[in-house]
């Protein structure tokens, strides 16, 4: 099974990252993680990303808030699925980081998911290795099921609460 590159752009957005690092986790599939600013260690971002591929990675999940950039800087030196997580910071909501996420120049495309939004990231991650994986797709698929059967306990709850 390919491995997820799970990158931030900084130790202070690991409580975010945790999220899609145990999401990876928990479906079984193989990850690494790294610390690497597009901005201070632009060199190792990029031999990072033209490696990635030779490395046994299927994927790169980035992560960096305050308009960082990182997914952008990730995405532009490899033809791997890149992944950008935007980050809320103290500045801005977030904002900042999500539009220099999504904003991407035609060619270089990289898939972002909302704000905070790890587990999707790493959800995303592991629907793109499930395409070649069966038995990840059927993970996938039992999690689906069991996400529509709490949320049909809840209706039957409130159903049961509330009409009469």
């Amino acid at each position: 099974m390919k491995k997820i590159a799970v990158i931030m752009g900084s130790d202070s957005d690991l409580p975010v990252v945790e999220k899609a690092i145990s999401t990876l986790a928990e479906y079984g599939v193989p990850y690494e993680v790294h610390v690497f600013s597009a901005h201070r260690t632009p060199e190792e971002a990029r031999a990072f990303s033209t490696s990635a591929r030779e490395n046994g990675f299927g994927a790169i999940i980035a992560a960096a808030g305050m308009a960082a950039h990182l997914a952008g800087a990730i995405a532009a030196n490899t033809t791997l699925p890149v992944i950008g997580i935007p980050v809320k910071s103290k500045y801005l909501d977030g904002i900042d980081a999500l539009l220099s996420t999504v904003q991407m120049p035609g060619g270089i495309p990289v898939a972002t998911v909302a704000i905070d939004g790890a587990v999707n990231a790493a959800l995303l991650s592991i629907q793109m290795l499930a395409i070649e994986d069966s038995s990840l797709a059927k993970k996938l698929d039992n999690a689906r099921l069991a996400g529509k059967e709490k949320v049909l306990a809840k209706n039957d709850d409130i159903e049961a609460r509330f009409n009469h």
